[in-house]
């Protein structure tokens, strides 16, 4: 295990992870917010360099850790030859196993090969699996002349806005998701429309692998151009910062899919692998 710290090192790996897309968009994103400041203070694990056949993303030692906050406790893993990975797996310093933490990726062993070591370890894996996609880049601002007078307005999200969005999120309605997404609104880009009182109606984020997410309009404000505009506006934002405009969505959502193909987004031959690992001693305290 190397842990990569050298910022001449960061940015060469970054232009190499590049060439890898789509599977590297997870650690790419991850390695490109470490190169611009580290807000989320990550670091980087690979088993060799410069001819690394896995690297990882995850917190730094040194960052404060709360143990059920799976949100913040992620890693992002890409590997150019599975067995490299497993070996990062069966070191034992390489990921924290006595928190719960989620992993993910782009490639198909992923599950697999986690789910192996971490069962040997006594943790639980739960799945989910999404379609992965890409923004073609945006060169023009989206049309937002439908939006009359002073509101509703297109502006960003901030901080205050964390409890709104911890409750309309399926994933949220806790505390470490409350503060997961306060964090990723002070961090990185994100994008919303304000009704006449200044209230967020529509909304994406960023997280901390400048993956966009948490998409959401209130239901009594759907169908009026939102959702659109608002992915367009974040998409945009994302690559004039140089950053792939990338995302993900279940296979269930109808209504997000028929959106994505509405903006000719790249669906990607690859599926997007989410997996939260969970220590039997913590199980019952959790919120998946």
């Amino acid at each position: 295990m190397l842990v990569l710290n050298c910022s001449t090192k960061l940015l060469i790996l970054e232009k190499m992870l590049k060439t890898c897309f789509p599977e590297s968009f997870k650690v790419y994103g991850a390695v490109m917010n470490i190169n611009r400041g580290n807000p989320f203070q990550k670091e980087v694990v690979l088993d060799s360099w410069p001819d690394f056949k896995a690297v990882i993303t995850r917190r730094q030692r040194e960052a404060e850790v709360d143990n059920l906050d799976h949100y913040t406790n992620a890693y992002a893993v890409f590997y150019k030859d599975v067995r490299a990975y497993r070996q990062l797996l069966e070191e034992c310093d390489v990921f924290n196993w006595d928190q719960v933490f989620q992993i993910q990726g782009l490639q198909s062993e992923l599950y697999d090969v986690s789910k192996v070591v971490a069962n040997s370890k006594q943790l639980n894996v739960k799945l989910t699996s999404f379609k992965a996609v890409c923004f073609s880049p945006v060169s023009t601002l989206p049309d937002a002349s439908f939006l009359k007078g002073p509101s509703p307005r297109l502006t960003y999200l901030s901080v205050a806005d964390a409890d709104l969005l911890n409750r309309t999120w399926s994933r949220g309605g806790n505390e470490q998701c409350l503060r997961y997404i306060a964090n990723l609104i002070a961090c990185f880009p994100s994008v919303c429309v304000r009704d006449e009182k200044g209230n967020p109606v529509s909304w994406s984020i960023t997280d901390q692998f400048a993956t966009m997410c948490h998409g959401y309009t209130l239901p009594e404000h759907r169908r009026k151009g939102y959702s659109r505009l608002v992915a367009l506006t974040l998409a945009r934002k994302l690559q004039s910062r140089g950053f792939p405009s990338q995302g993900n969505v279940l296979d269930d959502n109808t209504a997000s899919i028929s959106l994505l193909k509405s903006l000719h987004a790249e669906f990607l031959p690859c599926r997007f692998h989410r997996l939260i690992l969970t220590p039997a001693t913590l199980s019952g305290q959790s919120h998946l």
